[in-house]
């Protein structure tokens, strides 16, 4: 079975039972007379979404026509789809992943903490999509100096052009900081327009002319090489340095940074 193919059967399956599991009743319809299928008909779905029988009908048939991002968000509206369900039918149906939600998650669960704290004496620190400094522990603490601004306002990209201690502990940060924000330009792709993370974006724009330039170049280098120079102690350090999904939903990751030991230092940077 082709990848197309079972795309297609796995999107008829489940379409078909996300149907069968609203009540007309979820939905404001009259709940009376018998009805001989659970869940809601493919003419209610349809005339709910805003669709033709027949078309809804060979979509949840599993038949190869094209469909539309609003179609699917007013599909995922009908169907009452959370935010993992309404990304797995974007999936399916072969359409750009939708835009993720405006707020990120500020929570960070026990055992991803412990996890953290155990990479000591690697810094190692915790972002939402919108580059909240969730937690730290202490190597990044003693490294990047978190602690130093209000819980508000412990924001990586906002540190990194507004905290002059920040910006000098990075060596080729004339270099470094536009592509840094090359990263957060692709976490604000993904969001979804009314997302918070607009309200940073507007805030830097006026506090930083650096922020302001570069931003509005929307420059899109590639992603960071893994390796970052800090300066530790009046030293020039080299780090490689990667981020970890931990929860896709949540848009949490972990930043880790290693420093190079004495047998890795003369490798070459990217």
């Amino acid at each position: 079975m082709d990848r197309l193919h079972r795309h297609r059967t796995a999107l008829a399956d489940f379409l078909r039972t996300r149907r069968q599991r609203i009540t007309p009743a979820q939905v404001g319809l009259p709940t009376g007379g018998r009805r001989r299928t659970p869940g809601l008909r493919r003419e209610e779905v349809a005339a709910l979404a805003g669709v033709g029988l027949t078309w809804y009908t060979w979509l949840e048939q599993g038949r190869d026509i094209g469909v539309s991002a609003s179609f699917l968000d007013n599909l995922s509206r009908v169907l009452k789809l959370d935010a993992a369900e309404r990304r797995h039918l974007y999936l399916l149906a072969h359409a750009r992943p939708p835009a993720e939600p405006g707020k990120t998650w500020c929570t960070v669960p026990p055992l991803v903490l412990r996890l953290m704290h155990d990479l000591a004496p690697h810094p190692a620190f915790i972002l939402n999509l919108r580059w909240d400094v969730l937690a730290s522990n202490r190597p990044a603490e003693d490294l990047f100096g978190f602690s130093g601004q209000p819980p508000d306002r412990r924001n990586l990209l906002n540190m990194l052009f507004t905290d002059p201690a920040l910006r000098a502990l990075h060596a080729n940060w004339d270099s470094e900081a536009p592509r840094i924000l090359s990263s957060f330009r692709r976490d604000h792709a993904q969001a979804a327009p009314e997302a918070d993370l607009d309200g940073l974006v507007s805030e830097l724009q006026k506090i930083s002319p650096d922020f302001r330039q570069w931003w509005q170049a929307h420059e899109a280098h590639a992603p960071c090489s893994g390796q970052r120079e800090l300066v530790v102690d009046g030293q020039r350090v080299i780090f490689d340095h990667t981020s970890l999904t931990l929860d896709g939903d949540r848009h949490l990751r972990l930043v880790v940074y290693a420093r190079r030991n004495a047998d890795t230092s003369a490798m070459p940077t990217a």
